[in-house]
């Protein structure tokens, strides 16, 4: 006899039914500090799933696993979207150590694995890659839904056969709901891509997506990391200075077009810094006349620096988001006077424990660009 699922005021409701009753489960795909991602085929249909592990922590007083409630969020965030760039949750299931989400099974591969391969890549074609992002993240964002996460591991692709491979935007385990009136404040994220709000312990909005994808398009369009220093505190501390510019070593193909759509987003006061729905009606994406349009065929992005970084990142070249946790957690300390033993495990993803350096080669100037 099956049973009944469980549900509590406030709880999500979890399958308490064993997860391998109904889905064959096969390899693994991926893991992450406290989570195993697995391919799995759904035994009544044969379609095929990917079925995340997600190991719950035991007690309150642990460190290890994640809390009820911080799975119960993304859980919630997950069941609340449909879109064809956003990952979507098909089915969860619970037992005594796991919550096992049944999701989409994306195996086309990160996007910029499928870049790194290429021969060669307009800013026309980035573009269409840009925009898949910029169209997923507006559908979040118009539910007032903040992805704080985004980076090149959470931008994969369905099918990477096909010329235009279709995005979808996973990893929603540091997703929020942003609510009007309510401050929200945390300390989590990828050192090379979070925001200066969530470095200086600021109020978090849907403002810190817009600066990963400003990053993320920076890092595409030259292979060069705009803020990433050679130790965590040079990275953070540029990110606080908004210290970056565009080396002409790496950009010297770059169109003025694709320079301000960066620079329009990377800009620390969040108030001025690009919505979403603008960032989608910006020039370098949406171009208002044919010159606009030429200038991005003729451009062209920097592939062999790219493909430089790419190796660079494959021989895992890393540092570890718990030590910017532990550094942020200092600072945090000091501000709020919490002490050393408080749960912070909201500063860390689940998907990496590892964070790749996609430094270029060569050392940058410093400048502050806004």
């Amino acid at each position: 006899m099956l049973q009944a699922s469980m549900k509590s005021p406030n709880m999500e409701t979890f399958k308490q039914q064993k997860v391998e009753d109904f889905y064959d489960i096969g390899e693994e795909l991926g893991s992450g500090q406290f989570a195993i991602v697995k391919k799995c085929r759904e035994k009544s249909t044969g379609l095929e799933y990917a079925a995340k592990f997600i190991k719950k922590r035991q007690s309150r007083a642990s460190r290890r696993g994640v809390s009820r409630e911080e799975i119960e969020r993304e859980v919630s965030i997950l069941r609340q979207v449909l879109h064809p760039n956003v990952i979507t949750l098909h089915d969860v299931f619970e037992n005594r150590t796991d919550v096992v989400l049944i999701l989409e099974l994306v195996s086309g591969g990160e996007l910029f694995d499928f870049l790194a391969q290429k021969e060669s890549l307009s800013e026309e074609e980035a573009t269409s890659f840009i925009k898949q992002i910029l169209d997923g993240v507006n559908y979040l964002h118009a539910k007032k839904i903040a992805h704080f996460d985004l980076k090149p591991e959470n931008i994969m692709l369905l099918d990477k056969n096909i010329p235009i491979p279709h995005i979808k935007l996973i990893d929603f385990g540091l997703a929020h709901e942003i609510e009007d009136g309510v401050e929200f404040k945390n300390i989590f994220g990828t050192p090379e891509f979070v925001a200066p709000e969530i470095v200086n312990y600021e109020p978090l909005g849907l403002e810190a997506d817009m600066w990963s994808i400003g990053v993320i398009t920076y890092i595409l369009l030259s292979g060069a990391s705009p803020f990433l220093g050679d130790t965590k505190q040079e990275t953070l501390a540029n990110i606080t200075a908004v210290s970056y510019d565009f080396d002409e070593e790496f950009f010297s193909q770059t169109s003025e077009l694709a320079k301000d759509f960066i620079r329009k987003l990377l800009v620390k006061e969040t108030r001025k810094r690009l919505t979403i729905e603008e960032a989608l009606r910006h020039p370098w994406i949406t171009p208002v006349d044919n010159q606009q349009a030429l200038v991005r065929r003729e451009s062209v992005v920097n592939l062999e620096n790219f493909k430089k970084q790419y190796v660079r990142r494959r021989w895992k070249l890393s540092f570890s988001i718990v030590s910017l946790c532990n550094h942020l957690t200092r600072s945090l300390m000091k501000k709020v006077h919490l002490r050393p033993d408080e749960d912070l495990r909201n500063c860390e993803s689940d998907t990496e424990e590892d964070i790749a350096k996609r430094k270029a080669l060569h050392p940058r100037r410093r400048s502050s660009t806004s």
